[in-house]
């Protein structure tokens, strides 16, 4: 029905990830170049008509769209008490790390992880405790190393847990077996939980993933971060959701947001979102069998033709490949890939 084979031309349209040369191919950040869902594209267009573009808050029908979403979606269910706009996930984590740690506290991420992660508690004046996931080579996959997180977690300074669900970049979809590990050890140790799900619905078609409040109750210290962001393609819109259901841990993470005036949308925010997860439920279905096709295509290219290794991950639009065939430095194979090749 939709024509993923239509590519919008964005250079010279300030796009962060075409600023490239014209022989470049920029892959390097995760934003699909897909046309977008034509409900999506109506709604923008209905509201540029209306000719004035003032300030703007969530309307009833913004949260109901993403309250229905995952109800239908993932048979989770939120209240609309339970959930805070936030212009993005970044400043959210960023303004949950200030609001409920202090400084010189320890914060636990499962690695490899988003890189921007590091950043929203180093900038913050907290410190980094990076629990590696268990890298199984023979088979290409990851796990979660319980032993070591909990003993990180004895560690009277670890007051926060931040972890991806699905995990980027190794696009695993956490089972609610493991799900309910890291429940069980965060509630032991009186640590807090964020559990970042904005890649949740970018997976491999017939999977699902396990929202952490399929498992949470409203006496869990846990928050969810989550947005249409990477699913609808529409991180230039800047929403995001923040879901918690523990009624002291919400006021608190409402008032670091407020605090740090990152609550307020911008004038097109409520109608796109409302769109996407309204009337583009069918765009993104076929988009992530799209997907999964491309990856494929990937995968076997790349596991015939050369050393590396693939991690066939469920979820997300990344590849994760084991280039130590290779090279010992990554970075330096990326920017050789750029010189010789163009791809960014």
């Amino acid at each position: 029905m939709y024509n993923f084979d239509k590519l919008p031309n964005r250079l010279g349209t300030n796009s962060e990830k075409w600023n490239v040369l014209e022989n470049e191919l920029p892959m390097w950040v995760a934003d699909m170049d897909f046309d977008n869902s034509p409900e999506i594209k109506d709604a923008l267009r209905k509201r540029v008509e209306l000719g004035a573009y003032g300030y703007s808050y969530p309307s009833d029908e913004w949260y109901n769209s993403y309250i229905r979403f995952f109800k239908d979606i993932h048979n989770v269910e939120y209240d609309r008490s339970d959930i805070i706009f936030c212009i993005g996930t970044i400043p959210a984590l960023s303004s949950i790390v200030r609001k409920i740690t202090t400084p010189g506290e320890k914060v636990i991420i499962l690695t490899p992880v988003y890189n921007v992660f590091y950043n929203s508690i180093l900038n913050n004046g907290r410190f980094v405790l990076e629990c590696p996931l268990k890298y199984d080579l023979k088979n290409n996959n990851y796990s979660i190393d319980f032993k070591h997180l909990e003993s990180l977690m004895t560690d009277p300074q670890v007051s926060l847990m931040v972890m991806c669900n699905p995990q980027n970049p190794t696009g695993n979809i956490w089972s609610k077996e493991d799900l309910t590990k890291v429940l069980k050890l965060t509630r032991k140790h009186k640590i807090r939980l964020v559990s970042d799900e904005i890649h949740c619905d970018i997976v491999t078609p017939g999977k699902k993933y396990a929202p952490i409040f399929t498992i949470a109750n409203k006496e869990d210290q846990v928050i969810v971060l989550s947005s249409g962001t990477k699913c609808f393609n529409l991180a230039g819109i800047q929403a995001s959701y923040i879901v918690v259901k523990n009624k002291d841990l919400n006021y608190k993470v409402w008032r670091g947001i407020n605090t740090d005036d990152v609550g307020e949308g911008n004038a097109f925010f409520d109608s796109v979102c409302v769109a996407a997860f309204n009337d583009s439920r069918k765009w993104l279905e076929e988009v992530n069998e799209y997907i999964y096709e491309n990856k494929l295509y990937a995968y076997d290219f790349l596991e015939k033709n050369t050393l590396a290794k693939v991690v066939r991950g469920d979820a997300t639009y990344l590849i994760w490949v084991d280039l130590r065939e290779y090279v010992k430095d990554a970075s330096d194979f990326c920017d050789y890939l750029r010189k010789t090749t163009g791809l960014f």
